[in-house]
């Protein structure tokens, strides 16, 4: 049986991949480790995922052989403080990096389509492209995928990401990315609140669900070595929208849905240079990758779960 660490637990994907990992793996063997424990959890711990002494003694305590590591400050935050985000994303995953090293564990630290600039191909953006970000958050992912390389081919350390879009979820919201309108606007329109939208009406970005979010880091994490080429910054998508066109089908279905345009000048220099849809086919021969959720069923289920919460 597994043994698992996930740092940076309490974030957006970690909130979830703890419980998905739980119903796999058993609660004992998946621990969650953010900087504040969680009192109701008896498998959650505090860690400072900079303090590389500390992740050290966790991994041995617990003996880890699998390490998610989901710190990072994301993109429209990164911005406003680079050295701090460069500090962050690069400390913990070095950090993750060289634990595994000393332990023999597994990593996945997931990539973004922000490691792409304005000069890769905007349409069906190739696996392997130019990579030139403008950002520091995706200075930090092209780094990191090139440094989670290296530790493999220089020390033998299994690590493996994917290039994540945008992640819509109905558990939590996200704090401080690019794509946050497309899972904010869902609280608006079930509240009945008029929706501020940062970015331009026709500014498409890949997107994918919660659900197969997970399925995407479990499915990569457990798959045969043998088969896997590229290891780190697997392109992955599921489905590609602009504002306009997430607002209609929200509107269809919330015909008193009310939304105006605010551009956020950072957010729309951000998301101007992503890619508008991404090629996976690379994800989907080496490790089987298949999204289950498109558009319209991912709106039917934000709405039918956030008005259970909020209502």
């Amino acid at each position: 049986m597994k043994k698992i660490l996930i740092v940076g637990a309490g974030g957006q994907i970690g909130t979830e991949l703890k419980t998905y990992l739980r119903e796999r793996y058993g609660e004992a063997n998946v621990i969650a480790a953010d900087l504040q424990a969680n009192p109701s959890d008896q498998y959650s711990i505090q860690l400072d995922a900079m303090d590389a002494s500390a992740l050290s003694l966790i991994v041995n305590k617990h003996k880890i052989d699998t390490i998610y590591n989901l710190v990072a400050l994301l993109s429209a935050r990164g911005e406003q403080d680079p050295a701090l985000a460069w500090k962050i994303n690069m400390g913990a995953l070095l950090n993750a990096l060289e634990v595994a090293r000393q332990y023999g564990c597994q990593v996945f630290t997931p990539s973004s389509i922000g490691a792409f600039g304005p000069d890769a191909p905007k349409e069906n953006t190739p696996q392997d492209t130019i990579m030139h970000p403008t950002t520091v958050y995706g200075i930090c992912k092209v780094t990191g995928e090139l440094m989670s390389n290296y530790y493999y081919q220089r020390f033998g350390v299994d690590a493996r990401s994917v290039r994540f879009p945008g992640i819509i979820s109905n558990a939590s919201l996200p704090g401080g990315g690019t794509t946050d309108y497309a899972v904010e606007v869902f609280y608006s329109a079930v509240k009945g609140e008029k929706f501020i939208c940062p970015i331009p009406a026709d500014r498409r970005m890949d997107m994918m669900y919660m659900p197969d979010a997970l399925d995407a880091l479990h499915d990569l994490m457990t798959a045969d070595s043998d088969r896997l080429v590229h290891r780190n910054g697997y392109n992955v998508t599921a489905m590609s929208f602009s504002p306009e066109i997430l607002f209609a089908k929200i509107k269809e279905r919330i015909p008193t849905f009310e939304y105006e345009y605010a551009v956020d000048p950072i957010k729309d220099s951000i998301s101007s240079g992503w890619p508008d849809s991404l090629d996976d086919n690379c994800a989907r021969i080496e490790w089987d990758w298949n999204p289950k959720w498109g558009l319209d069923a991912m709106v039917d289920d934000m709405i039918s779960v956030l008005r259970k919460k909020l209502l």
